[in-house]
């Protein structure tokens, strides 16, 4: 009897107090209409509960997704239910003690210098909310490395983040994207600067349009098409030529790893307007262009994308001329026949006045001759009278 009493009393002692705050364990008993969990709590002698909202840190549609009978779980104690001291129910938390092991998580991460991983659950005016175990926020200024007025995108999307501000007490974590991807940008410019030359034909794809150019990514490195080396003709806007996201082949012109820039040429890579100009334009052709340039000693015809012919002032009109302005203006189309070629030069003779009738000089009224028939007269009769007198 003595032996029964104390085994008891010793069970009695072991029943360890519940304290709101506690960490205990927990065994699942029952699952109430998928809305709730009921548990035993290990230890204590006495149940509890976990509603679903306080199974985990993201939203479940079923409870046995996570947790089925006979499982033991990790929980904290929220709050007290009911007055009976010795059977009432507390309220309990599975996921706040999984936030709590994610706070450790992240601390120590931020300790070290680490990267952390979490899914954009939200765009919201200020940048970015995210989900890595806890609610972290991006700001929108660290959200990318260039402005972005859409951040839509984003939702759903797995992105890797610098801790730049952490405090548990508070659920403060800052989260930079951006400063992730500097790092990562730092790092293959500095693979590319080492790879690369001046000369070199590459292959990227075209990032961005400006009105002065076009950035090709060469792989985590955007280098510079300038507008003139796009294309070999003239070409107001780059987006007349290419297109974002369009693949193409540049040729390096010049590397500057200490400024990070690199200067590209698209036209280098592409056959030229006078390469084997001779298959296409022949002597005597006549041809339509446009008046490019005038100068005080002629006119420069595009007749070809990127290919321009001399109209040399003599050759622009059977009257005399001072200057190719009294017969020209830029921007003007004209027909020409070709005089000459020279492929090594890169010239090409023109001329406008050769496809054109040459006036016969006008008579003046001292000049004038009246005919015969109409007077009575014989020249010689008029000449030999001026000759007597």
């Amino acid at each position: 009897m003595t032996e029964q009493m104390n085994d008891m009393l010793n069970a009695m002692e072991s029943v360890q107090d519940v304290e709101i705050g506690n960490l205990v364990q927990g065994e699942v008993l029952t699952i109430d209409d998928n809305k709730q969990v009921v548990v035993g709590i290990i230890g204590a002698g006495v149940e509890g509960v976990v509603p679903m909202k306080e199974l985990s840190t993201v939203p479940i549609d079923d409870i046995t997704e996570l947790v089925n009978i006979g499982d033991v779980m990790d929980l904290v104690v929220i709050s007290k239910i009911g007055k009976d001291k010795e059977n009432g129910s507390y309220l309990l938390s599975k996921r706040r003690v999984d936030a709590r092991k994610v706070w450790e998580e992240i601390e120590q991460a931020y300790k070290n210098g680490e990267l952390i991983k979490g899914t954009v659950t939200d765009i919201v005016k200020g940048g970015l909310v995210v989900d890595t175990g806890v609610r972290g926020f991006i700001p929108a200024s660290m959200v990318s490395d260039h402005f972005i007025s859409d951040f839509s995108e984003y939702k759903g999307q797995e992105i890797v983040c610098k801790i730049i501000e952490i405090e548990p007490s508070e659920n403060r974590l800052i989260l930079s994207r951006r400063a992730v991807l500097e790092e990562e940008n730092k790092r293959a410019k500095e693979e590319l600067f080492s790879k690369i030359a001046a000369g070199d034909i590459i292959e990227g794809k075209v990032a961005r349009l400006t009105n002065f150019g076009a950035f090709v990514d060469l792989g985590g490195v955007d280098g510079l098409v300038h507008v003139s080396e796009i294309a070999h003709q003239h070409i107001s806007k780059p987006e007349d030529i290419l297109t974002v996201g369009e693949d193409v082949s540049v040729k390096v012109l010049s590397v500057d790893p200490e400024a990070g820039r690199v200067s590209l040429s698209i036209k280098d890579t592409q056959p030229g307007p006078w390469d084997n100009i001779a298959s296409k334009i022949a002597v005597g052709e006549v041809l339509t262009g446009i008046v490019k340039r005038l100068t005080t000693f002629g006119a420069f015809v595009e007749v070809l994308p990127g290919v321009e012919g001399l109209v040399h002032i003599s050759q622009i009109s059977h009257k005399h001329i001072a200057t190719p302005h009294e017969a020209l203006d830029e921007g003007q189309t004209v027909e020409v026949k070709v005089l000459d070629i020279d492929e090594d030069s890169r010239r090409i003779g023109l001329s406008i006045k050769a496809l054109e009738e040459k006036e016969e000089p006008e008579i003046t009224e001292n000049e004038y001759v009246i005919p015969e028939e109409s007077t009575g007269f014989t020249l010689g009769d008029v000449i030999g009278d001026e000759l007597n007198q």
